[in-house]
């Protein structure tokens, strides 16, 4: 369908209900008309972490305002439209099911295409919205459930090279916030204790480093670090700095090992593709990996794309781009399609033996 398409995306998979309206010409990188995001995170805070149904009842009261504003923003009617996209999942299946009946809804009352997203599709395409890059690429996906090397072919195929056998990046920054009494969300909170910290006091281990797969595994350095903080109680606020830059390098050795062995996979299967490698998920907002990915990809020879931060983290526009990327391969989805708990990007991958929700068939 060599044709403008403009599409209206809806996501609730987690704690952000979100709807924007996003274009995408027959070539290039896409437009963003309009982007509405309402966060949950104060709701959830108190908690230390998502509450399904507090999550589900947010989406259920403020998800056909966010439309319509949206809508609004865009300054488009549904007349205007060529299609409704949400987020299937994988994802908390009570906010799914909101997201994807609003668009069953709005498809049907309408006669809008409807397409029925995956939440990591949105993530690995979000560079085609943002420049136009062209397939195949390779992509670092880092969030707080999954952390995946994967090799992006077209909007219908995807090839992982490796993934994370226990926890997700995103997981352990979280847990060692957690443990170390930091807050919530503990991504971020990790990130700035560690900028006043030192990295060289404690030794923590490096899990898979030089290993010949491109798995991760970051349960072991998170038990480390616990024990580390166990081993030195009370704590002090200058141990908390210093264990989260200690941990904080850790990871950056391991991602920086494990993606320059993707890269290597990536030549040898590409030979003639650009050599492109994007990093997307809410751990790419980490300033320090994409720091130390720069460098990376520099010494491989890669161009590192990584996505303005508000486009790394659960937004509706790349629910809108992966809708409008399928509509132009003819690939609507029927007004029965499904909510799903786990949604793999690669199905015919199998799961890594011993691997915990992330690495497993999500």
């Amino acid at each position: 369908m060599d044709r403008e398409l403009t599409l209206l995306g809806i996501e609730t998979s987690c704690d952000e209900t979100a709807a924007a309206v996003v274009r995408r010409p027959p070539s290039g990188p896409g437009v963003v008309l309009s982007s509405q995001v309402l966060s949950q995170l104060e709701d959830h805070a108190p908690y230390g972490g998502v509450v399904p149904e507090l999550a589900a009842r947010a989406h259920v009261l403020h998800l056909d305002r966010l439309v319509e504003a949206a809508m609004a923003e865009a300054g488009v009617t549904f007349s205007d439209l060529d299609g409704v996209a949400a987020t299937a999942g994988p994802g908390l299946i009570g906010g799914l099911l909101v997201g994807l009946t609003t668009a069953k809804a709005i498809s049907w009352t309408h006669g809008l295409p409807l397409l029925a997203v995956n939440h990591l599709e949105g993530h690995a395409l979000t560079p085609r919205l943002t420049d136009g890059v062209a397939f195949a690429y390779l992509l670092f996906l880092a969030s707080g459930g999954h952390t995946q090397l994967l090799s992006v072919e077209a909007p219908d195929k995807y090839v992982r090279l490796g993934t994370t056998i226990d926890d997700a990046l995103g997981e352990a920054f979280d847990k060692v916030a957690k443990l170390l009494a930091l807050g919530y969300p503990g991504g971020p909170l990790v990130e700035q204790a560690a900028s006043v910290g030192s990295a060289e006091r404690f030794s923590l281990p490096r899990p898979l480093i030089g290993d010949s797969s491109c798995n991760f595994s970051f349960s072991g350095l998170k038990t480390a670090v616990r024990r580390m903080a166990q081993s030195l109680e009370p704590v002090t606020e200058t141990d908390v700095a210093d264990i989260c830059a200690s941990f904080q390098a850790a990871v950056m050795e391991v991602v920086a090992d494990r993606c320059g062995r993707a890269m290597e996979l990536f030549r040898q299967s590409h030979p003639n593709a650009d050599a492109t490698l994007v990093v997307a998920g809410g751990v790419a907002a980490n300033k320090a990996l994409a720091g130390v990915l720069h460098q990376v990809a520099d010494a491989a020879g890669f161009k590192l794309i990584v996505p303005p931060q508000w486009l790394c983290t659960d937004n509706a526009a790349m629910i809108a781009w992966v809708g409008a990327e399928r509509l132009a391969l003819g690939q609507a989805c029927a007004l029965n399609a499904s909510a799903r708990a786990r949604w793999p990007l690669d199905s015919a991958s199998e799961p890594v033996l011993g691997s915990g929700k992330a690495g497993a068939k999500v």
